[in-house]
């Protein structure tokens, strides 16, 4: 069943309304960007250490996007991605600066998704 519960940090999104290849889908109960096939961002606003933006990417990037938007920081618990929190009073201009390098395409932003694997069937046993 669906949530009804909508992000309130889905906004963070709407620049990419525009892309052709953009694509949202539900992730880990936040909401996830996809550009070009490749998994970009995620807008979390659960609990802390999921209330805020998450940049996929790679730890050999850390740096660089840091260099570029020092606000960023490696999740707590996802160490791969980078993560500003909705707390950060610099979280807004942080948000407008990860968004612009995602539509500029940058390099250093974006994992390909991971492929799903086969649906089984079920192993419970049959009524």
């Amino acid at each position: 069943m669906p949530s009804s519960i909508r992000n309130s940090l889905a906004w963070i999104f709407d620049v990419f309304e525009r892309e052709s290849t953009f694509l949202s889908k539900r992730m880990f109960g936040s909401d996830a960007a996809y550009l070009d096939g490749l998994l970009c961002l995620v807008a979390a606003d659960r609990d802390p250490p999921w209330n805020g933006l998450l940049i996929c990417t790679s730890q050999e990037r850390h740096a660089a996007l840091i260099a570029d938007v020092p606000a960023l920081r490696p999740h707590p618990v996802l160490g791969k991605w980078l993560y500003v929190p909705q707390a950060d009073p610099a979280f807004e201009d942080s948000v407008e600066q990860v968004t612009a390098l995602v539509l500029a395409r940058d390099p250093r932003v974006g994992v390909e998704p991971k492929p799903r694997g086969p649906r089984g069937k079920s192993k419970l046993p049959k009524a």
